[in-house]
């Protein structure tokens, strides 16, 4: 069997610059520096890259299952298509109580049987600590993204930016 390493990566915060109201319409959707770069280096090195992200703004009432639908292919337009699958939970913890919803780690579990990815050789890139919750749980190596003014999360490697990410998973992939 030809399992596959994989870097699951948050949305907001990680890939775009978060917004506080949401992200949810295509103009407010901006990149974060370097984020094409880092995606390219780990495409490259033969990394799955697979989205999870929250997208509680739906249970909320504030945008549509389309918007994210909109962000998400505009998201693709941007960064050339490298994000390989996009799994999001619609969910927020006042509508239900989703294992779909991190730090559930249900769209993980998906994601993993769907591409049968190796999980010791995958890493999680997140900017929160419920990014991260699941994936330690599954044996991950995780990424803590840090935005001042923000908690420090527990992780194997604390980044500045996505890039930065990048390249500290592909040195340490190579040891």
């Amino acid at each position: 069997m030809n399992m596959k390493k994989c870097v699951f990566l948050d949305r907001d915060g990680v890939i775009n610059i978060d917004d506080v109201n949401y992200t949810y319409k295509v103009e407010q959707f901006v990149l974060v520096a370097g984020v094409k770069e880092a995606l390219q280096l780990l495409h490259d090195k033969g990394y799955l890259l697979v989205l999870i992200t929250n997208q509680s703004g739906i249970a909320k009432g504030i945008y549509t299952h389309e918007d994210v639908t909109k962000c998400h292919d505009y998201m693709h337009e941007l960064t050339g298509s490298l994000i390989d699958d996009i799994y999001y939970s619609p969910y927020h913890q006042t509508t239900t109580n989703s294992l779909g919803r991190k730090p559930g780690s249900l769209l993980f579990e998906k994601a993993i049987a769907k591409h049968d990815i190796d999980i010791s050789q995958s890493y999680m890139v997140g900017d929160r600590g419920r990014d991260l919750v699941p994936a330690r749980k599954l044996g991950l190596k995780t990424v803590h993204i840090h935005e001042e003014g923000h908690p420090v999360e527990q992780a194997d490697y604390i980044a500045k930016d996505l890039l930065d990410a990048a390249r500290w998973i592909v040195r340490e992939s190579s040891k």
